[in-house]
């Protein structure tokens, strides 16, 4: 009798088969994770499909590529069309290849992205920690100049910007797409300095800090995420932008896009579809290089003010 206990305790060690077993979580627990999975592997096959296509034919010769082999990868691997595309191919009535208008938009995008961020920043600061008079209508003005079509804005800033002397310009399209960033950069950096605690603002107002003071010193260097957002959003925006740089850009000042644009839909000669395919990649790279680098801190960013507290 009193040994017993001792014996099962024994036999639950030494697991004996005799005993019960608890069974773990069946094939139809996982299926379906499994399903969900399978569905989000087959959607990013079926999205980065183009772009695989893209790639392997940038490295081909044209020869390969007018065989039908567009999905087969590269038999001959080959970096001439991407040494076509950026110096030498025909973009208009020059073989300048893609070089110089991506120098041209680097040289748009980066002031434009700068400065309107920068205002942006400054009007919210303003919006929300100095009340004044008037403050809601001017916030809804700028609102809704986020909604304005392209389209409507072409005849008067034509006008504007001959007017200026920068028609045809690389300045001049800083210029537009300043004016037409303000408004997103506002928004967001409003929203973000709402929820930001105004008991700091007026702290610093005691201890006599000035309009500025407060703005470079507690509001900007609290602002990362949010201006993580508001400059990938305008990269991104002024960057793939076509119409503006179609519209009142000269040949010399036009930017990556139209270029590219000039180069795929020339009517001369063989299309050389391995050229076109490394142009269009180099005209995406930089974009895909800003999310790759600050794409993590965007989603982080658009939620830092979405709560109050």
């Amino acid at each position: 009798m009193a040994t017993a206990p001792t014996s099962r305790v024994v036999t639950a060690e030494t697991g004996d088969p005799t005993e019960p077993r608890a069974k773990g979580p069946g094939l139809s627990a996982h299926l379906p994770r499994v399903i969900l999975y399978a569905l989000l592997a087959l959607f990013c096959v079926y999205y980065l499909l183009p772009l695989y296509v893209m790639l392997v034919n940038s490295f081909k010769p044209l020869s390969e590529i007018t065989s039908g082999g567009m999905m087969a990868l590269p038999g001959d691997w080959t970096f001439a069309p991407w040494g076509s595309a950026w110096s030498t191919a025909q973009v208009g009535v020059e073989a300048t290849g893609l070089r110089p208008y991506f120098i041209n938009s680097l040289v748009m995008v980066i002031p434009a992205v700068a400065i309107s961020t920068v205002l942006g920043a400054l009007n919210g600061y303003v919006l929300t920690k100095w009340h004044f008079r008037g403050a809601t209508l001017i916030f809804g003005l700028l609102l809704f100049g986020c909604f304005i079509p392209f389209q409507m804005v072409l005849i008067p800033m034509a006008r504007m910007l001959g007017l200026m002397g920068l028609s045809g310009t690389v300045p001049g399209l800083i210029f537009v797409h300043l004016v037409y960033g303000i408004g997103f950069s506002t928004l967001y950096f409003r929203n973000y300095y709402a929820a930001f605690p105004t008991e700091l603002v007026r702290a610093a107002q005691i201890d006599g800090a000035g309009f500025f003071t407060i703005f470079l010193r507690i509001m900007l260097p609290s602002s990362g995420p949010i201006a993580v957002v508001c400059v990938i959003w305008q990269f991104t925006n002024i960057w793939n932008d076509f119409l503006f740089g179609a519209s009142f850009a000269d040949f010399d000042s036009q930017p990556m896009t139209v270029a590219l644009n000039n180069l795929v839909s020339s009517s001369t000669g063989v299309k050389e579809y391995n050229v076109h395919f490394a142009g269009a990649l180099m005209a995406a790279a930089p974009t895909l290089l800003v999310y790759i680098v600050a794409g993590r801190f965007f989603v982080r960013g658009l939620m830092a003010g979405s709560v109050k507290g």
